[in-house]
This record gives C-alpha cells, sequence and structure tokens, in this order.
C-alpha cells in the first residue's frame, strides 16, 4: 500500500490487467498500461512467451530455457509480473477464469477465432465478469467489428504498414518506390490506440458498471495516422505517394545534409526564412520572387532546397546547432550513439538501466514518454523471468496451482 501523503506510482495503481500477449504489438500495449501502474500479469504459455529468445543479450544474462530473456523482452514486458498458465488444459482455462472474475482488463492479440477454439471467447469470460474489459488487437480486427476478407490473414508490422497507407507515402524520393519506417509503426501504433481504448473502456466501467469488448486493428491504427491520404483523396483526388524527405505543402521543411551528418529544418512561415536568409548570409533571398512566400518556395522547391542545402553542407553538425539551435526549428539528426550522449534524453530520464538477471551490467531501455505530477509512472520493474511470480499471484487470486500434466516414463 502507497503510504498517506505520498504520490501513488502511476495513474493507473489498482487497475488489474491479465495480459496474454505475444510478440510486439499486443506487449507493448499492456507495457503502456504498466507503465503507469497497472498491475499487469503477463500470462505465459508453458516454457514461456517465445519471443524470450530474441536477443541482443547482454553478457552472462540468464538464458531463455532458464526462465531468462533477451533485450526485446526486457524492453517491453518491463513493470509485469509473470505466471505460467497452460490455456490448453482444463485445469488451466479454470484458472484463468478464476482470475478474470477479480480483474479488470484481459488483453490478447491471437488470430481470430483461437480464443473460441479454446472456450474462453469475450462472451464465455463477460458471463463470469460483466465489468471485465476485454481488448483484442489483430491484424484486420474481430468480426464482431465488421468481418472483412483479411479477418483471418495474418499480420506483422510490415503489413500493416503496407496496407494502412504510410509505405505509400514514405520513400526519399517524391513519387518514387514505398519505403518501410524503421521503428515498427505496423505494431506500435495500435498498440497505442488499444491502451487508450482500454483506459476509456475503464471509465466507461466505472460510470456504468458495464465492461465491453474492445477491438483494435492494425490495419486501421496505422490507416488513422495517413489522415492526410485520405481527405486528400476525397477533396481533391490527391492519389498518395511517397513525398520523399520534404513536405508537399511546406519549403523548406526536411532533411538537408551537414558536412558531417544531416540535419532537420522546418522552415512553416516567414516568419522563420527570412531569419535562416540573413543567418545564412542570404538576405537577399527573403526578397527574391521565388521565395517571397511559402507557396512561391513551394513553386520554387528545387531552388530552395538547393540553396538550403548548398549551405548546410559547408557546416558541420555542431556548427549549425550554434547558429540554428532555438531560433530556426531545427535539430540534427541523431543515431543511438548520439542519443545516449544527449543532455536532453538524460534529463527525460528517457534511458532508464534496469537489472538483467546474472548480466554483468544493466540493460538500458526507452523510458516512458508521459510525466504527471501526482501521479507519475515509469520503469520501476525489470521484466519478469517465466513464472516468477505464480505464487504470489496465486495467493492473491486465492487459488492453487493448477495440477500439472503427468510426464511420460523414461
Amino acid at each position: 500500500m502507497t503510504a498517506p501523503g505520498t504520490p501513488a506510482f502511476g495513474a493507473l495503481q489498482g487497475l488489474r490487467v491479465l495480459d496474454l500477449t505475444q510478440m510486439l504489438a499486443g506487449p507493448y500495449a499492456t507495457m503502456l498500461l504498466a507503465d503507469q501502474g497497472a498491475d499487469v500479469i503477463k500470462v505465459e504459455p508453458p516454457g514461456g512467451d517465445a519471443t524470450r529468445r530474441h536477443g541482443p543479450f547482454l553478457p552472462g544474462a540468464r538464458p531463455f530455457d532458464e526462465g531468462g530473456f533477451g533485450a526485446y523482452f526486457g524492453s517491453v514486458n518491463r513493470n509485469k509480473r509473470s505466471i505460467v498458465v497452460d490455456l490448453k488444459s482444463e485445469a488451466g482455462k479454470a484458472q484463468l477464469i478464476a482470475m478474470v472474475r477479480q480483474a479488470d482488463v484481459l488483453v490478447e492479440n491471437y488470430r481470430a477465432g483461437v480464443m473460441e477454439g479454446l472456450g474462453l471467447s469475450y462472451e464465455t469470460l463477460a458471463a463470469h465478469n460483466p465489468r471485465l474489459v476485454y481488448a483484442a488487437l489483430r491484424g484486420f480486427g474481430d468480426p464482431r467489428s465488421g468481418e472483412t476478407p483479411y479477418t483471418h490473414w495474418p499480420a506483422y508490422d510490415p503489413v500493416a504498414q503496407a496496407m494502412g497507407g504510410i509505405m505509400g507515402v514514405t520513400g526519399p524520393e517524391v513519387g518514387g518506390a514505398p519505403t518501410k519506417i524503421g521503428p515498427g509503426v505496423g505494431d506500435l501504433l495500435p498498440a497505442m490506440y488499444l491502451a487508450y481504448a482500454v483506459a476509456a473502456a475503464c471509465w466507461s466501467v466505472q460510470r456504468t458498471g458495464q465492461g465491453q469488448f474492445v477491438d483494435v486493428a492494425m490495419a486501421d491504427a496505422v490507416l488513422a495516422l495517413c489522415e492526410r491520404i485520405v481527405y486528400q483523396y476525397s477533396a481533391a483526388g490527391v492519389d498518395s505517394r511517397p513525398d520523399g524527405n520534404g513536405h508537399p505543402l511546406l519549403c523548406p521543411f526536411g532533411i538537408f545534409p551537414a558536412s558531417d551528418g544531416y540535419v532537420s529544418l522546418g522552415v512553416p512561415n516567414d516568419r522563420f526564412w527570412e531569419p535562416l536568409a540573413r543567418i545564412m548570409g542570404r538576405a537577399d533571398l527573403a526578397a527574391d520572387p521565388r521565395c517571397a512566400s511559402n507557396e512561391a518556395r513551394v513553386r520554387h522547391r528545387a531552388f530552395v532546397e538547393a540553396e538550403v542545402g548548398a549551405w548546410t553542407r559547408r557546416h558541420t553538425q555542431a556548427e549549425l546547432v550554434r547558429l540554428l539551435g532555438g531560433r530556426i526549428p531545427f535539430g540534427p539528426v541523431l543515431y543511438a550513439q548520439d542519443i545516449f550522449h544527449d543532455p536532453h534524453f538524460q534529463a527525460r530520464g528517457m534511458l532508464v538501466p534496469t537489472e538483467q538477471p546474472g548480466a554483468e551490467r544493466p540493460l538500458t531501455i526507452a523510458g516512458t514518454p508521459i510525466h504527471m505530477g501526482r501521479t507519475p509512472g515509469g520503469v520501476h520493474r525489470r521484466a519478469p523471468l517465466v513464472d516468477e511470480h505464480a505464487g504470489e499471484i496465486l495467493r492473491e487470486f486465492g487459488l492453487q496451482p493448477a495440477p500439472t500434466s503427468p510426464q511420460p516414463s523414461p
């Protein structure tokens, strides 16, 4: 219990979440809840979540076959507790149902029909707990919200990126080949939407006493991020194509070379264009008809970008930071090594060292970007070992360990 007068850990403290997810999208969604104080219980199959075996591994870290985990698992399963439940056994199903009766939320990201095949559908579980928020994250959604030709297709990040529209507007050359975005946004975006939806549904439970089924499709979430392509096609018949490293409506706005790397500039109006031209030593550009307004700069994009790029190329990133930082919307393109040494991310708590059982040093993972004054969240517990918290979880639910299946004689 939190001592009187001290801040609670996270705004979701007291929310009990059963996490049946795997891979990246589902675990990231429940991680977001756990970061804000929810008690997320990772329900793993016998042997543990298969993503535990994904590296990289720190030297000396406990291996997968001893209940350990690699950096992938450690990053998105922090702040959670682990219990192994065999959902293919009758005893395991009974154990889950007993836990559901006392839980607030259940999250799963199996393919459509898997939970029904196990006899653990939303309808079955809601009969045991009408307040349950049951959240499903699938590639193309759940049939309850509308069955599509793709309902039963398996989907991973690049599939969602491709079909949700974001690949179609991404690429280094305007109108060129589509490009996959580096981070797994096809997983991470739907995870964010699902965490938001769970919080909204739990607020509804507080007012109505009734839980509900929550459904997020990976492809839908990516399309929601790409909302611009929808209204542009609807209003003007403009089809989506890769935008390159600039912006279709603003100039200069994008990536420019430095002598030792790249920088990003965003000049959305004349308020920033005129001082940029002076800093460049090119006050004449402020009066040049080709640069007199954003609309003119967009029409003469090749000229403007060539002038700006020729100037940035003569300077290092550090020189450009001194010339432009705080005066023009600007930032150097940082890589992981740069980020680890940048004072901003240290000050904001975005690089968090966590224990890695058996390892010679901590594993640093990305922290939460959400900061709250009264109920601060964040990373407070490393990812769990397989079944690490089974005893305490069973006691809290008033349950006994499920009988194990008899092993064959040697």
